[in-house]
């Protein structure tokens, strides 16, 4: 039996003929929540989804990272926490139905909005337009996916109402052919159920596409961009496909955060208005490992880890006041129909310290890459020739030359994101976007130079897509010459990496260890573990791994000063802890029972 327990025939699925959605041609009221399966662990998918209906939501939307799923050309994972069809079919099991937004752009303030960095190896790559090399890509990515989904549509007897096609394109829009062909991608493989767009209130105009129900996005509900949609589309229904619970956060900046009244005023007033609606997010979640992406305007940022969002549930699955209101006011709505209980949460626990008893410098960990290479120019991070020439996605790349002289060492903005510079593996500064100069000492004969370079996040959304090249994107000076001959380590930091340095030269850890360098502890959790937030005062910057998994980057500028550790990625007993630092360690790693995402600041 379907959500609302009335059998269906499922020949119509979701219809927008009128002012209102029907679904088998009863009157239908999307209230949706966005949860996305590859930001909360596979343990905590029914806990999650389970919570939601409990607040009254009908229908799931989530993204499909297409980077995740294809992280090499001909290389494809549709299991364990990228097991999207078990997602999907938990959500029909729970009683919701499902809205499918598979891109193959998200935007979702992950890394490229989510396409695959293999993509930028093509030198004449234009992403998100009818070029071949990206239409063949999409293609071949569609082929693998779209199969998996198509018998989870309505009409054959599954959750999945309605699909999305590609996001918010208006904004982009630099091919009057290119949402036709994603729809038609769509609909040749099979996808049969209605069509969405989406798009900001300003861009809607150049976002749609025949045959698709445009809809907008937004954080204060304006009479103007109502009335701005429906003179586009008139008698249709009004969707708010994003409605913004929170914000995201950058680096350096404060946590930003929506007062939960004027949420509830918000959705109250959609709902008295007969729109139908989509949490955005209804539960953030978090952004493991180097999932972030990053901002272009006005300046460089990169996103945080987490992905709280200040949604309804916390990112470790709490719940908070904006939950509690939504909960009241949806069940007023819904006219006493009976909620689900509120599933119980989770203990959390503060577990003892881990004390970093064990050393290995990076210089030491570089022969446990892939690599090195030899060129005699800089090579960007994404045209290295490692991962079955794929290049590199993620993390940091070693970039290393000869020198015979000081001076006057010049990045000319070729630096993506951030460099530490060294001489003889001695530390010299740093480059990072803004700085473009460093001053080199003087010594005798030749000497090693070398550049850690950062890649912090690709930009997710803009018109600079095509140029997120990483890693050293061109020359650097020295006193006017271009430096030339170098060696290159790729340091993408991934599982089969961190794992393989259990075979590495570790030391116990000395009293001036040096930096950059991987720190090794032990968390003990007893019986079943809980969540926790490792938190790190006295740290600088990098790379918290437990178990082999990357929880992500934590840098002391903050906002985010916890990092979420969920039970689920614990084992009882003995669990490894390793922190890549750039420059400054404290040699413990403090476990704490709430989290801490900064100061906070209302969103403007």
């Amino acid at each position: 039996m379907p959500a609302g327990g009335r059998r269906m025939s499922r020949k119509v699925g979701l219809s927008a003929n009128s002012s209102q959605f029907t679904l088998e041609g009863e009157p239908f009221r999307i209230i949706g929540g966005s949860i996305h399966y590859f930001r909360v662990p596979r343990a905590y998918w029914r806990d999650r989804l389970m919570k939601m209906k409990a607040c009254g939501i009908n229908t799931l939307t989530t993204y499909v990272p297409w980077n995740l799923h294809q992280p090499e050309r001909g290389v494809f994972n549709f299991h364990t926490q990228l097991d999207l069809v078990a997602y999907i079919n938990l959500a029909a099991e729970l009683g919701l139905w499902v809205i499918l937004r598979p891109g193959p752009y998200i935007s979702s303030e992950l890394d490229l909005g989510g396409l695959p960095s293999w993509l930028l190896r093509d030198g004449g790559m234009r992403l998100r337009t009818t070029y071949p090399g990206f239409t063949l890509a999409v293609n071949a990515f569609f082929d693998k996916f779209i199969p998996k989904v198509v018998p989870l549509q309505f009409k054959k007897g599954g959750p999945i109402i309605a699909v999305q096609v590609d996001n918010e394109y208006g904004s982009f829009a630099k091919d009057e052919s290119y949402m036709l062909f994603i729809k038609e991608a769509l609909q040749s493989r099979g996808i049969s159920e209605l069509l969405f767009t989406s798009d900001n209130h300003n861009t809607l105009k150049s976002g749609g596409v025949d045959g698709a129900i445009r809809s907008v996005k937004l954080q204060k509900l304006n009479q103007r961009d109502i009335q701005d949609l429906n003179s586009l589309q008139p008698n249709s229904p009004t969707m708010v496909m994003d409605y913004w619970t929170g914000w995201y956060d950058v680096w350096g900046d404060l946590h930003h955060v929506l007062p939960p009244e004027d949420m509830v005023s918000t959705v109250r007033e959609m709902l008295r208005r007969g729109m139908s609606v989509n949490l955005y997010m209804f539960h953030g979640g978090t952004s493991f490992g180097f999932m972030s992406g990053a901002l272009a305007d006005p300046s460089y940022k990169a996103l945080v880890p987490s992905y709280d969002y200040d949604a309804p549930l916390s990112e470790a699955g709490e719940y908070t006041l904006k939950y509690h209101l939504l909960r009241d006011l949806l069940c007023r709505f819904n006219k006493g129909e009976s909620f689900l209980d509120m599933p119980v949460l989770h203990y959390r626990e503060a577990y003892e310290p881990a004390i970093m008893y064990q050393h290995l410098s990076l210089w030491d960990a570089l022969s446990f890459t892939e690599g090195p290479f030899k060129s005699s120019k800089p090579v960007s991070m994404e045209n290295l020739p490692v991962n079955n020439k794929n290049g590199q996605s993620y993390g940091y790349t070693l970039y290393e030359t000869t020198i015979t002289s000081g001076g006057l060492l010049k990045s000319g903005d070729n630096v993506r994101d951030r460099a530490l510079v060294f001489v003889d593996r001695s530390y010299i500064g740093l480059f990072k976007r803004q700085s473009l100069e460093l001053a080199v000492p003087d010594g005798k004969g030749r000497r090693t130079l070398s550049l850690l370079v950062e890649n912090c996040g690709r930009v997710h959304k803009g018109r600079d897509l095509d140029k997120q090249h990483k890693g050293l994107v061109g020359d650097i000076l020295l006193n006017n010459i271009p430096l030339q001959d170098f060696t290159i380590y790729s340091l993408d930091m991934k599982p089969s990496f961190i794992d393989s340095l259990y075979q590495a030269p570790w030391k116990a850890l000395p009293e001036a260890p040096s930096f950059p360098g991987f720190f090794l502890g032990r968390l003990f959790a007893y019986g079943y573990p809980s969540d926790t937030f490792v938190k790190l005062p006295g740290w600088g910057k990098g790379v918290v791994f437990v178990n082999g998994l990357n929880l992500g980057r934590f840098w002391s500028i903050g906002p985010q000063q916890t990092l979420y550790l969920p039970g689920p990625f614990l084992n009882s007993g003995i669990n490894q802890v390793i922190v890549f630092e750039e420059q400054e360690g404290d040699y413990k790693v403090h476990f704490e029972d709430t989290p801490d995402l900064g100061m906070a600041a209302d969103i403007q």
